[in-house]
């Protein structure tokens, strides 16, 4: 445990001007000085995330020079001198831009040659620009979908994947033993890009990028589609607007309308507080939209456009918004049936899905001998399994993976989700099925008559500060403990993979497997402060399965309350 009000003194005399203001304003709130230094910004293998401020458990100039420092000693100890090279990326976030180039200065002052986008740029340009100029390592500046006052730090390998488990140890233990202020070089941005060490990546990168995801297509010469089709768009005020609208245009895509008021980068989020296509409160604006310009098709990227929902109108002309499952369960079955229609399924298919993601895709791909391939939560993961189907020769039999947070790919050309990717393939699918007269809607009934129905939900609890993160870990102790019924229902099986298991690596997560087709997932978030749990039931109609589903819910909310 840090010394918080020795660790405030000190910032009050070596911290950059615009922070020490800030200090002075907690000097009578003990209780926000605590919060802001009683420990450093927790690292992972999702790199740095946090609230924007001063302190060591702050998102600020010096914990992410801190943390630069840390990865260029790393890289200098695990690259030989002609492979330490960066790529950075960053978002619309508040100081992504600054963060960016702070981390740029301390790679150059290190002797790492640094490639950094000349403007803000989604997750998956980050990923590909990292294989594509076969860099050691990528940083990409942001907090997700996080409300405004969040910003974070993801780190890449040179796989394009973020960080390893033992990768990200390794830049902890570098990171540690740094002092914040003695031990980090900088060099001042201009300086350093006049003298060569900092180049801007080439527009040619991110057009091989756009055509890399046009390339994920599944309609043939032959295939006649309606491109007009009324599509209203919103980036929500981050990344996804220029490399989006570019992708559909240039696939014939022309009938787009953006949501006005969150077009332009803000990271304010002015009219999305907690800018998550998952959350309807983000897609109020954008349903609107739809409803004025009768739209066929509502899209939502979130600000580094990684994640992607849609809404679609139903019978009585009302938006429907899917869940990250029923998205992904309707583009697995529509990427299966056009493979095999247009003779392009592997001889060996590979879906890869996370452990949290609806089951009932296991009978989807069952149905066209397709693989699945399940992972611990996080695309990290899905990007990892391609990686090691690809040194095992395979790489074309990876088709799709997806994850119930509303993350796709259906390329290798990233090795991270790519709301880019998922945009154009629902396009594409939505307007194939019109052309068969079916809507998405129908087709996922479909589905669910084939398949049997399947409800799958999330529900978040939060935690802050010191004393939040503590009860996050006693409840998970409590759980461990044992649980014999849960709503009702007899717990079947406890699966802890703190333990590692079925080739997993450890993760603070546990599963319950309860009587009657159903399930429960447990975890701390490794981004947030909170604890998050999944549930499935699989039931007769989503009715019967709402019913279940809430007397599960409640029952785990007594248990963590």
């Amino acid at each position: 445990m840090k010394q918080p009000t020795q660790a405030y003194e000190r910032w009050l005399t070596c911290a950059e001007p615009a922070l020490i203001a800030e200090l002075h304003e907690l000097r009578n709130r003990p209780e926000l000085i605590e919060d802001a230094f009683y420990r450093d910004l927790a690292f992972g293998t999702g790199g740095l995330r946090g609230v924007i401020g001063a302190g060591t458990n702050r998102m600020n100039v010096h914990t992410v020079a801190k943390a630069s420092q840390g990865l260029s000693d790393y890289i200098r100890a695990r690259f030989a001198p002609g492979d330490r090279s960066v790529a950075i990326s960053y978002d619309s976030r508040i100081q992504s831009d600054v963060f960016a180039r702070v981390s740029a200065e301390v790679f150059a002052a290190n002797g790492l040659r640094v490639y950094i986008y000349p403007q803000l740029m989604p997750t998956p340009c980050l990923s590909f620009a990292v294989r594509a100029l076969r860099c050691a390592a990528g940083i990409m500046v942001t907090a997700s979908h996080n409300p405004a006052q969040y910003n974070g730090y993801k780190v890449y390998g040179p796989d394009g994947c973020q960080i390893t488990t033992e990768a990200a140890d390794e830049i902890l233990a570098a990171i540690e033993r740094l002092d914040i202020f003695d031990d980090v070089r900088r060099i001042p941005f201009d300086q350093a890009l006049q003298k060569g060490m900092i180049s801007w990546i080439n527009e040619d990168i991110y057009i091989a990028f756009v055509n890399e995801v046009k390339a994920q297509t599944l309609l043939s010469d032959e295939d006649r589609i309606d491109r007009g089709v009324s599509i209203v768009y919103t980036p929500l005020n981050g990344t996804g607007l220029r490399p989006v609208l570019r992708t559909l245009k240039e696939s014939g895509f022309t009938n787009i309308t953006v949501v006005p008021e969150q077009e332009q980068p803000d990271g304010r989020f002015p009219t999305c507080p907690y800018p998550n296509p998952e959350i309807r409160e983000a897609m109020e604006l954008g349903i609107r939209t739809a409803k004025q310009m009768n739209a066929d098709l509502l899209l939502a990227t979130d600000p580094d456009c990684d994640r992607c929902g849609i809404a679609v109108k139903d019978g009585a002309g009302e938006y429907v918004l899917l869940t990250g499952n029923e998205t992904g369960m309707l583009l697995l079955d529509y990427i299966c049936r056009r493979r095999v229609a247009l003779g392009k399924m592997p001889e060996h298919p590979v879906l890869v899905k996370t452990i949290v993601t609806i089951d009932l895709a296991e009978q989807i791909t069952a149905r066209y001998g397709v693989q699945t391939v399940n992972v611990l939560t996080g695309f990290k993961f899905i990007g990892e399994t391609i990686g090691r189907l690809e040194a095992e020769g395979r790489r074309d039999d990876y088709i799709f993976g997806f994850e119930e947070s509303y993350g796709y790919l259906s390329g290798t050309y990233v090795r991270d989700k790519d709301a880019v990717n998922a945009a154009f393939l629902i396009c594409e699918m939505f307007a194939w099925y019109r052309q068969q007269g079916i809507s998405l809607l129908e087709q996922l009934e479909q589905l669910y008559r084939e398949y049997g129905y399947c409800l799958n939900t999330l529900h978040s609890f939060t935690f802050e500060g010191a004393a939040g993160f503590e009860k996050m870990q006693a409840i998970m102790a409590q759980l461990r403990s044992g649980l014999t019924v849960v709503g009702g229902r007899s717990v079947l099986e406890t699966l802890d993979y703190a333990k590692g298991l079925d080739g997993l690596p450890p993760s603070d997560v546990l599963k319950f497997r309860l009587a009657g087709n159903a399930s429960a997932v447990v975890r701390p978030s490794g981004t947030e402060p909170k604890l998050k749990i999944y549930i499935s039931v699989s039931a007769a109609d989503r009715a019967d399965a709402q019913r279940e589903e809430q007397k599960i819910a409640d029952s785990l909310r007594e248990k963590l309350a």
